[in-house]
């Protein structure tokens, strides 16, 4: 006999925040003995082949403020564009470069820093090279699915106009919302998750 469900009720959602931080950063919320350190915290070593750089990334909410309790996720090519993953089939990536990171905002300041390499250029499906870019995975407080999205590079002009991707949307206002601004070093990159200067996303 089939039971009747009508008593049951749909579990309320939860956004990702502040929750996030405890499971998947203990250590920046001062929980030890979990891990020796926060797993992604860590990119590079002293061996690892390429241009260091550093990414500074802010995530905005509509009125400008930083989001002091996001959490940023990046996945990236090594320098030789080649991705630290099974399915990589061009070749062997570099063993001293993880290829993925996690970092925190900030609590006073919402910027969550990644040292890491400059990626090299990987090919579109169709075989076309991309430009170097970095892929951004978003979560925080007030945001039910993750949002994703890519980092390009102020100073790779050349690949930034052949790249496949830009070209697919240079007519959407919002491309420049992609493109990380280089400082010395660093590149500076915002994210906004909402009004004029909002950030393209992309499907996951």
């Amino acid at each position: 006999m089939a039971q009747s469900l009508d008593r049951l009720k749909e579990s309320p959602s939860q956004t990702a925040g502040p929750y996030v931080h405890i499971g998947l950063t203990p250590n920046f919320c001062g929980i030890g003995g979990v891990y020796d350190s926060d797993l992604g915290s860590t990119m590079v070593n002293g061996e690892t082949k390429g241009e260091r750089i550093e990414l500074r990334i802010r995530v905005l909410d509509g009125t400008g403020a930083p989001l002091k309790d996001a959490l940023v996720e990046v996945w990236q090519a090594d320098a030789d564009g080649l991705y630290n993953s099974p399915a990589e089939l061009r070749g062997a990536a570099d063993p001293n470069f993880s290829g993925w990171g996690r970092q925190p905002t900030d609590m006073e300041t919402g910027v969550c820093l990644f040292q890491t390499i400059k990626p090299g250029r990987v090919p579109f499906r169709d075989g076309r090279p991309m430009a170097p870019h970095i892929t951004l995975w978003i979560v925080a407080r007030g945001i039910n699915i993750g949002l994703h999205t890519r980092l390009y590079f102020s100073d790779e002009q050349k690949a930034n106009a052949e790249d496949p991707i830009l070209a697919r949307i240079e007519h959407h206002l919002r491309v420049p919302t992609l493109i990380a601004e280089r400082q010395g070093d660093s590149y500076v990159f915002d994210v906004h998750l909402q009004g004029e200067k909002e950030t393209v996303f992309f499907d996951s």
